[in-house]
This record gives C-alpha cells, structure tokens and sequence, in this order.
C-alpha cells in the first residue's frame, strides 16, 4: 500500500503541489493532466528523488524516509527526461542499473535477457546509448524500471517517442506486469492508459481533483463516450498543445 499524506511542495513562491493525499493498493492508476500540473513533481516524490515542502509518504504504513535503501530496491521508476550514459551499449546501461539495484550476479543475465525482450531490444542491445532513437532511448528506460520485479513502478510519460505500433504494445506489457504491484503511469496520451488502468487520477494546478474508473468519470462529465471527451471536458480552455492523442 502507498499513502499520500497531505503531500505539498513549493518552489519559493510557486506551489507545484497542495495537499494531495491518497492510498494506492495493487493495480495500475493513470495520472492525466496537462504540462505543469504536477505530474512529474509527484511521481520525484513518491520515488524518493525530491522531497516534499510538507506531508509524508509511506510504503505499508512507514515513513518511506525511514526506509531509505530499502524503499528504492522496491521502486521501478522511468522517467520522462532521457538521462542515459551515450558510450554504454543498452546492455551496460542495464547491467550497470542491476547492480545499483544489489539484483544477485547469478540472476543479472536472465533478467536482462527478460527486460529486453519486453521492451523489443534484444537486436539493438549491444549498440552505444548514443546512436539509439529517442524512442529507442525510452523503451531502455522503460527496460531499467522493472529489472529485478518492483513491487512499485512508477512511468512518467513511458510511450513518448513510440510508434503507434509499439505504443500498443508497451500498454499490454504493463498490463501483464499488474497483479501484485502497484504501477502509476503519467501520460497525455488518453488512450494509452485507459484500456488497462484500474482507476484514473486527474490533476489540476497541483490539487487531485477527481479520481475513478475511466467509466465513472465518463458517466459523471455528461456521460462522455470516452476518455478523451473527459479530458478534454475539463482541461480544454487551459490545455496548449492540441488533443491528447497528439501529445
């Protein structure tokens, strides 16, 4: 179980974050918001990566500030900004994750062989970071997020730069990985998350402003037939960048 607590973050006099609070148990959640509404400052947040202005988060009941070490070997997280070493081979890169997360060496190949295979890199493997797509860049960090099996993975933005093709195909895989994990994946691209998310989280301004199955939040705004019609129901006005599908 991940708990929310109250969780705020200002940046001197910008709050990016106000008092979000909510628990998440097994399954995969969508949070869906425009550039700027907090997304990316959550997901730095419940990995540990920055700290909150206020509030707490916990992992089973426990500060995760307290389980230091022990929370991060649990996290698989893919962020959005694609900070790679360009003179690895993806196999390196992964190599050199595994050991930053103490998986056992008997068990390093395996997991590789496995992580590449989902992601649809085993041929491109052995080649520099550095002469990879962007998309390809994406899909070695989608790979590094579920190396040793977390129980939490948290993708921020996981299908940017993919072909339609291939972004069908990372949804089904994160699909597969649900069960006993708790996986939240930010996007703009509606439909990549709403055949598979167990519940939606919409942000706004840094305040959670609505939560449910994609099939309530059709219901509620004007029994919309879709998800995009809700998106686009609330964020219209405020969202620059053209329909969600094209982001």
């Amino acid at each position: 179980m991940l708990t929310l607590n109250k969780i705020t973050k200002k940046y001197k006099d910008k709050t990016a974050l106000s008092e979000v609070s909510m628990e998440l148990s097994c399954g995969i959640y969508g949070l869906l918001g425009p550039n700027g509404a907090g997304k990316s400052t959550l997901m730095n947040i419940i990995t540990g990566n920055i700290r909150p202005t206020e509030g707490t988060v916990f992992w089973n009941g426990t500060d995760i500030r307290e389980l230091g070490g022990r929370f991060r070997s649990l996290i698989g997280y893919a962020p959005q900004q694609q900070v790679l070493y360009s003179s690895f081979s993806g196999r390196r890169f992964l190599s050199y994750m595994a050991a930053l997360k103490r998986i056992p060496k008997k068990e390093v190949k395996n997991e590789i062989d496995r992580v590449l295979s989902y992601v649809n890199m085993q041929e491109a493997a052995d080649r520099a970071v550095g002469g990879y797509s962007g998309g390809m860049k994406q899909r070695i960090l989608i790979a590094q997020a579920i190396l040793g099996a977390p129980e939490l993975i948290v993708l921020d933005e996981p299908t940017a730069g993919l072909d339609p093709k291939e972004r069908v195909r990372v949804r089904e895989q994160i699909k597969a990985l649900a069960g006993d994990k708790i996986i939240l994946v930010s996007t703009h691209v509606v439909s990549d998350i709403a055949p598979v998310a167990k519940e939606i989280i919409v942000i706004r301004s840094g305040s959670i402003i609505d939560r449910n199955t994609v099939e309530a939040l059709c219901q509620k705004y004007g029994e919309s037939r879709n998800l995009e019609e809700v998106y686009m129901h609330i964020f219209g006005e405020e969202e620059r960048y053209g329909s969600p599908d094209s982001l």
